[in-house]
């Protein structure tokens, strides 16, 4: 199965965002990571539509959009509008959770469901078949270079023997404090998509340094 590295664009230089769009169509990057944030479900506020538009008009590759916000069902559309492929909400956020999902896949887009570090795995039990991508929080939502929470290899390991034992093809996407020290124990517990922002945008060679944690998750 493909393993995939995901910059997240809010650690990019939004003064250069062109720019940062086009170093990762041309890195060995396979999504686009963005992490819409509204103030209230997280205490940062990102970016919205008019930012992921733009973002859209230059990208070639996966528009992977993470939504930390209250009441995601009202945005669903406008989300498929500016070019999302994959929409992940917070189980935390939706009353109605199945609801959600089926909306999201009805738009035409992937359904993922992010999980914040202290919601445990068994919440999913029942809508694990229906989702395309589990999102499993490695640092608390809302700030960008913080450091890795130890437990998520633990809620990695679970939620894989949960994909495993429902047989579903839900792919395992990790975020948060993801460097070249954690990225291959992070695989071996069972992950599929990597989420690194400030570890590839701080880099002195931001291509080089996703070149480096592809060729850590291919085998």
């Amino acid at each position: 199965m493909s393993k995939y590295i995901a910059p997240s664009i809010l650690a990019a230089d939004f003064a250069n965002l062109q720019r940062d769009v086009e170093m990762i169509n041309n890195s060995e990057a396979d999504w686009f990571h963005i992490d819409v944030m509204d103030g209230v479900f997280v205490p940062n506020i990102s970016f919205g539509m008019p930012v992921i538009s733009a973002i859209k008009k230059h990208a070639t590759k996966t528009m992977d959009v993470h939504l930390m916000i209250v009441n995601p069902d009202r945005y669903i559309e406008d989300f498929k509008n500016v070019g999302a492929d994959i929409l992940t909400v917070h189980y935390e956020a939706c009353t109605h959770l199945h609801r959600t999902v089926q909306a999201i896949k009805a738009a035409g887009m992937k359904a993922g469901v992010s999980l914040n570090p202290h919601t445990p795995i068994a919440v999913l039990e029942d809508i694990i078949k229906d989702l395309d991508v589990v999102l499993i929080m490695s640092v608390n939502p809302g700030f960008g270079g913080q450091s890795f929470i130890e437990n998520t290899y633990k809620k990695v390991q679970q939620l894989k023997a949960l994909i495993e034992y429902s047989e579903a093809d839900t792919l395992i996407e990790v975020d948060g404090g993801v460097t070249d020290q954690n990225i291959e124990k992070l695989l071996e517990a069972g992950v599929d998509a990597f989420v690194a922002g400030s570890f590839v945008f701080k880099s002195e060679n931001p291509t080089e340094t996703i070149s480096n944690l592809k060729n850590l998750v291919s085998i």
